[in-house]
């Protein structure tokens, strides 16, 4: 009989050397490439899920700093938007893969530094997302009854963070400033009926709190006009078809926009010719019919921009805002509002600032553009940090939705394996991932959750919310939340 003989090939050859030399003196195993993911929200999973798929031999591990994944779809996504949270039926496969780990209850740059993990793994990506607020820059701001969008979202959507905000919602009038897909959520969970809400996984704080709201009327305020609102046609739609509710908006500032919408693309121009409708139309019988019945207002107000929040008498809060009157230069997207000079002064008891999110560093020796608030990186390689990446936000500013998340993700993770396949990213050494970062994290008491721990949160969140008619009720601080995944 002949014995046929293959020759290995190199990368064969390479695995065994790396198995036997590793095996000889440490207790982790091959020479798998190991990528630190830190951040566990949609720019964490979608980076994984592409790494995962992509080459067969990569192990990934993301570290999170809440005891809970799925970041802002979990914390950030609207109530009455369930459709939008399935994705997380896919970061749970993600999560489960047998080349995945989830380390929740780990704040990298607190409990463990990048440095640390960069020296356990081949590969850092920084996908943590946008934790600050954009501050307005203007006098009364930090009155009581101002709040940042990104804290009452938080607030209604269970973040530990925010779960003691308990805002003031015993005035009329709410403005808020801003015309994003948040800022028409925050409006339209502040004029919704109670039916609707408790039917949702909003917090049972919250919902307490907005069936006791006196709020009938809410401002959507931006510094330009309809044809460069930064909403999408579903959410005004939302805003337009909400029950016990009336549209109220200002004839003038849609002057000269039924012309020039002709020119524009088509998205924008089936979102304006929506704005349009609803302000200048006359109604149908049946919409007539439901406006009269109408016992809460909402509006946009166009060409204003925020100059001072004004105090109560006692100055001890909010009682109105005033706003600079705009004019616009230039035409479409580009346009730039510029102030006229005038003001107006809007009586209200509640100010939502939804100007947008804003990425903090987490480590004085990375790179960190305070100016953009992103950290400075080609295609997702951070700027003279070899072997760090980041995703998401950190990597281009707090715009998108989970979608442009997912491609801006997948686009990092493409560039990490570009680097892997060049030699630009050395992966020929062993590294210990997690098997490194443990005993760090022991020694400093810090215990994470595992994957198999947040399905225990899970589990008890959907228990109660069933006993309550609801999809789930969050456990609302990080105490219960280790208390119940421990338990």
């Amino acid at each position: 009989m002949l014995l046929m003989t293959c020759k290995p090939d190199r990368a064969t050859l390479k695995y065994r050397f790396c198995q036997w030399s590793v095996c000889g003196r440490a207790p982790f195993s091959s020479c798998s490439p190991k990528v630190c993911i830190v951040g566990a929200g949609p720019a964490g999973f979608y980076t994984a899920q592409h790494l995962i798929k992509s080459r067969q031999d990569v192990e990934v591990d993301i570290y999170e700093r809440l005891p809970v994944p799925f970041g802002l779809v979990r914390f950030g996504v609207a109530p009455d938007h369930p459709e939008v949270k399935n994705v997380i039926n896919t970061f749970t496969q993600t999560a489960q893969h047998s080349r995945c780990s989830f380390y929740g209850n780990v704040n990298v740059g607190t409990d463990v530094s990048v440095k640390e993990l960069q020296q356990a793994y081949h590969a850092v990506v920084l996908s943590y997302g946008a934790e600050g607020n954009r501050r307005m820059g203007v006098p009364g701001e930090d009155l009581a009854g101002v709040h940042a969008a990104k804290d009452f979202v938080g607030w209604y959507n269970g973040l530990p963070d925010n779960r003691k905000l308990h805002p003031d919602l015993s005035c009329e009038t709410a403005v808020i400033l801003g015309q994003g897909n948040v800022a028409l959520d925050v409006a339209r969970i502040l004029l919704s009926p109670m039916d609707m809400l408790k039917k949702t996984d909003i917090t049972q704080p919250a919902l307490d709190l907005l069936a006791e709201s006196r709020i009938r009327r809410v401002l959507i305020v931006g510094r330009r006009g309809p044809m460069q609102i930064a909403c999408t046609i579903k959410e005004v739609r939302e805003m337009v078809n909400l029950p016990d509710t009336r549209p109220e908006m200002v004839a003038a500032d849609f002057k000269g926009i039924a012309e020039a919408v002709k020119e524009v693309p088509r998205p924008r121009k089936r979102l304006t010719e929506l704005l349009l409708k609803t302000a200048l139309d006359v109604p149908t019988e049946k919409e007539q019919e439901k406006r009269s019945k109408a016992s809460r207002v909402w509006g946009f107000r166009f060409f204003r921009s925020p100059v001072e929040v004004l105090p109560a008498p006692d100055l001890s809060r909010a009682a109105a805002i005033r706003l600079a009157v705009n004019r616009l230069e230039g035409s479409g997207e580009g346009a730039s509002a510029v102030p006229t000079g005038e003001v107006e002064d809007v009586p209200c008891g509640l100010v939502i600032s939804s100007i947008g999110y804003k990425s903090l560093p987490i480590d004085p020796l990375l790179p960190f553009d305070s100016r953009k608030a992103i950290v400075p990186n080609t295609m997702g390689r951070v700027q003279k940090t070899a072997g760090v990446y980041c995703s998401g936000w950190l990597k281009t500013g707090p715009t998108g939705v989970i979608g442009t998340t997912m491609n801006n993700s997948f686009d990092t993770a493409r560039a990490l394996l570009e680097d892997m396949d060049s030699g630009a990213l050395d992966v020929s050494s062993a590294k210990p991932g997690s098997q490194g970062v443990t005993p760090l994290l022991e020694k400093r008491g810090v215990k994470p959750v595992e994957f198999s721990d947040w399905e225990k949160i899970d589990n008890e969140e959907i228990k109660r919310g069933v006993a309550m008619g609801k999809p789930r009720e969050k456990l609302l601080s990080v105490d219960e939340m280790l208390h119940v995944a421990r338990t």
